[in-house]
């Protein structure tokens, strides 16, 4: 029974490309008009095939991470993409949708992060080892999306040139005092701190982060000019000229996005300016996927740009300007995803068994497909007191010229 409704939900699902699955017993099954990307997998276990028809996201991770669905790694993205493609335009059980719709609702109840909760939340992602985060990311250790000005550019001038468009964009001062919410290893703090002679107070709520980038300060020589602390941004009393916050508002959890943007407004000066840079989709909401909620970030919610406005409009911030990065997190997640598997034998040194891997290895390539395949993108939202706290055009930051109209403006 189980066997026939999964095909009755692949024939309507997969309506673009063709999906190829090889059962238990060696049939090859074929899904899709063909014409368009393929993609083959292997189910090594009926046992996943009812889950599959039941709890169709949690137990195609899942499948995956225990080796009841297989596919070789170099596959596994070509594989997500489909599904994720023709999740757009296929159509999914009816009971599906509405269960969907249905989280989306409660997704005020669901995502109820206390600051005790969130703390827990936080190092079950960030507290595991430091170690397994320097064989990914680049030397700088920044977990969240590079900035592409041009696709060849390597991940370490791709997350440079990141951090500089955040900082132009922050029209810093030297001996301004900056906020750094969500500072995780450091790498934010640092480079303001030593290319923009700012001082820089960052908060965490992981421990590993704070440990490491108070550590880096020092091995730097920028402890006098930075200071990090383990403590939940609701919790913060002071005034800073600017505030910064990279890949933290995606841990707040829809109800306390109003929360979190009011105390932008508490912490920042009359004059002051903020960037904020969040994932966000470019589509009504959605809810979190059940199998990234367990295993990867629990408590996270990505917003829709409308959802993240209207907390912006309540907070009384001007909305100084919005930019939506386009087709430069997939590139991220495809430079983290294969240099992981290049470091796949220092991994298992470091003590992680083969499900861990396989998990790992799911979340890069899962998310790096929903970039590329659905509208999801990066925010970037400058927000000020004022109207004129910035410029009223963007020739500062673009252009042969934008340091002399950046230097001009100050």
């Amino acid at each position: 029974m189980w066997v026939s409704i999964l095909e009755r939900m692949l024939k309507r699902l997969i309506v673009e490309g063709r999906l190829k699955i090889t059962a238990p017993d060696g049939a090859l099954h074929e899904f899709g008009p063909g014409g368009g990307p393929e993609a083959e997998v292997t189910i090594t276990d009926t046992s996943i095939i009812k889950d599959l028809c039941q709890h169709p996201v949690m137990a195609l991770g899942e499948g995956y991470m225990d080796g009841r669905i297989d596919c070789p790694p170099h596959k596994l993205y070509d594989f997500l993409a489909l599904l994720i493609r023709n999740q757009q335009s296929g159509q999914m059980p009816s009971w599906f949708v509405a269960m969907d719709r249905m989280r989306v609702g409660l997704r005020g109840l669901e995502q109820r992060n206390n600051p005790l909760r969130s703390q827990s939340n936080v190092q079950h992602h960030y507290d595991i080892s430091d170690d397994l985060y320097r064989l990914f990311l680049d030397e700088d250790m920044q977990y969240s999306c590079a900035y592409f000005r041009d696709p060849d550019m390597s991940l370490e001038d791709a997350q440079r040139a990141k951090k500089d468009h955040i900082a132009h964009k922050l029209l810093l001062k030297p001996g301004m005092k900056v906020l750094d919410i969500g500072c995780g290893w450091g790498g934010m703090a640092l480079t303001l701190a030593r290319d923009y002679g700012v001082h820089v107070t960052g908060v965490t709520l992981s421990e590993n982060q704070l440990a490491t980038a108070k550590q880096r300060a020092e091995a730097a020589g920028l402890a006098d000019k930075t200071e990090f602390r383990l403590l939940d941004y609701r919790k913060i009393e002071d005034k800073f000229d600017r505030v910064v916050s990279v890949g933290m508002l995606e841990h707040v959890g829809f109800p306390h996005l109003q929360d979190y943007f009011a105390k932008v407004q508490d912490v920042l000066k009359p004059d002051g300016v903020a960037l904020i840079h969040t994932i966000g989709h470019t589509a009504p909401p959605v809810p979190t996927s059940p199998w990234i909620d367990k295993y990867i970030f629990p408590g996270g919610y990505v917003p829709s740009l409308s959802e993240v406005s209207a907390s912006v409009e309540k907070s009384g911030l001007w909305t100084a300007d919005v930019e939506v990065l386009r087709g430069h997190y997939g590139p991220t997640l495809n430079h983290w995803r294969r240099r992981f598997e290049a470091a796949l034998p220092k991994v298992r040194e470091l003590g992680y068994d083969e499900r861990f891997i396989r998990m790992w290895r799911f979340y890069l390539a899962v998310c790096e497909a929903a970039f590329e395949e659905t509208r999801q993108g990066v925010f970037h939202l400058q927000i000020a007191h004022k109207q004129y706290a910035v410029p009223t055009t963007r020739d500062y930051l673009y252009g042969h010229d934008a340091q002399e109209l950046l230097h001009a403006a100050q």
